[in-house]
């Protein structure tokens, strides 16, 4: 059960990383500064100690199917309208 829950927080700071530089890829280059934001806020509800503090702090729990659901979201939103998809970097595609 340690090793799922290890798991769990890797690809959880993992994912956390890469909403972070597509937030901070869309505010540098993208043409959507404030999605740029939106998606550096969001990456902070990926990192465990985040979720224990909301967790604790106001009693907001993330479960995994919200944070899956959540990914797949952000993901779909990069692909479909952020910097990468608008041709702000062609080197990466």
């Amino acid at each position: 059960m340690k090793r799922l829950s290890v798991l769990g927080n890797t690809l959880s700071v993992l994912f956390a990383l890469l909403t972070l530089t597509l937030g901070i890829m869309n505010m540098a280059r993208g043409n959507d500064f404030e999605f740029g934001i939106f998606l550096v806020m969001l990456s902070l509800i990926f990192l465990p100690p985040v979720t224990n503090f909301l967790k604790q702090r106001f009693g907001l729990p993330f479960p995994i199917w919200l944070k899956i659901i959540i990914a797949a979201l952000v993901v779909w939103v990069n692909l479909a309208v952020g910097a990468i998809n608008e041709g702000y970097y062609p080197e990466i595609l």
